[in-house]
């Protein structure tokens, strides 16, 4: 299958990234501006998810139910994200409403009514999300690990505190999108059936007059790592783990995504082997390959009982670190044909391309071809994973627990904090 992408970069700073998938019927938008929460003031948490959920209470012509009920009535599933680099508007429709769907979205992210009235509303919105996510023990662990092994302000979270959301006024949201929301570094990606001049020609009087703001240099806090546990009395213990591996943008990226493949994917993986199958010790264990522009980590969880806990994580490190001592011809060609798999699904969704595509523009500053990416995933081979982990051997581990009681960790790993 021929691969066919455009890309048009604009003045502004805007880029359109496009793939052409003429056999759907379908297409998918995604538009990342590059406002994420790592650009909230250290005072003002969650300023950017309550910036987001401002901009879609009407825009343009629209009020906020005109805004919704217009998506609605052309069929559009939409949804939104805020990362710690960008803020992310997406959506999915049927191809031909595509030229509907544009001068909606630059409305949106260019003309925002940020209206009073629906403030209060918005922070409770903001205030629900935060309070579910608290009552998600797993979601709290992963929270606390990416905060401690990240540091400030990539380890974030997007909803902040409900303290600091308190805090926040219609003001803070006017100012934090005046200065954050414009064209700079932002990516416009498209996938699926459409007419590319058009689509060029749209996007460009949509947006091309766009003005850019300057947007300042992170500060950033160094990582406190260690092990943390998290005091809560509950018959659950939840166990997450990182350690520092290679970004997306590495030429060994895929060598480090075959090795956690062998250790993570799927049923025939290791740790499902050997920490839920054959022991019995959690009722889930994964890990996977987490990415920033300019560095990575391999993040891993487990959820057990307060009895198994302490196998369970002496279990799981020592299958980590039991990588290091090779991998398997089988296991290599098991995690070859699962990636490419997936690679294939691809091909079939117009939104997760509109999303793929985005994210390589972001790491590469190109789109990488299927095909590409299928030969870097058939060169791996049971020596090259094992170079790179002899060059990478997982170390610098930060463990974040949540649980009735703390958990010893090996010799090396501080532990920083007990709460």
């Amino acid at each position: 299958m021929t691969q066919t992408i455009y890309i048009q970069s604009y003045d502004n700073g805007l880029t359109l990234v496009a793939e052409q998938m003429d056999w759907l019927e379908s297409a998918a938008i995604s538009l990342n501006v590059e406002c994420g929460f790592s650009r909230d003031p250290a005072d003002k948490l969650g300023l950017a998810n309550l910036t987001c959920e401002m901009v879609q209470r009407g825009c343009g012509s629209r009020t906020s139910r005109q805004f919704v009920e217009t998506l609605a009535t052309l069929g559009v599933d939409h949804s939104t994200s805020v990362s710690a680099v960008h803020t992310t508007y997406s959506a999915a429709l049927v191809a031909d409403k595509l030229g509907e769907v544009l001068p909606i979205f630059a409305d949106l992210v260019r003309r925002p009514h940020l209206p009073e009235e629906q403030f209060e509303d918005a922070r409770q919105v903001c205030i629900h999300e935060l309070r579910s996510i608290e009552d998600d023990f797993a979601q709290r662990t992963m929270q606390e690990l990416r905060r401690r092994h990240y540091g400030d302000p990539l380890g974030r979270n997007a909803q902040g505190t409900q303290e600091s959301i308190q805090r926040l006024t219609i003001d803070d949201v006017r100012t934090f999108y005046e200065q954050g929301y414009g064209p700079q570094n932002a990516i416009l990606s498209v996938a699926g059936k459409f007419d590319w001049q058009q689509l060029e020609q749209t996007v460009r009087r949509l947006f091309s007059d766009w003005q850019p703001q300057p947007l300042g240099e992170l500060v950033e806090v160094p990582p406190t790592r260690g092990y943390t546990h998290l005091a809560h009395e509950t018959n659950q213990t939840h166990i997450a783990i990182a350690y520092p591996s290679v970004s997306y943008r590495d030429p060994d990226y895929f060598q480090a995504r075959g090795a956690i493949g062998i250790l993570s994917d799927g049923v025939s993986s290791r740790l499902f082997t050997e920490v839920r199958e054959k022991r019995g010790l959690c009722y889930t264990v994964s890990a996977y390959c987490h990415s920033f522009y300019d560095r990575g980590s391999v993040l891993c969880y487990a959820g057990t009982t307060t009895e198994r806990a302490q196998e369970t994580l002496d279990v799981v490190l020592a299958e980590i670190r039991r990588l290091s001592e090779g991998v398997s011809a089988d296991e290599v060609q098991r995690m070859q044909a699962r990636i490419k798999s997936g690679l294939i699904m691809q091909q079939e969704s117009s939104g997760t391309r509109s999303s793929a595509i985005a994210g390589d523009w972001y790491y590469w500053k190109r789109v990488r071809l299927i095909d590409e990416l299928k030969r870097e995933i058939d060169r791996l081979s049971p020596e090259s994973i094992g170079e790179f982990l002899a060059r990478h051997v997982p170390r610098e581990f930060t463990i974040v627990t949540l649980g009735a009681k703390p958990l010893e960790v090996p010799l090396g790993i501080s532990a920083t904090h007990t709460s």
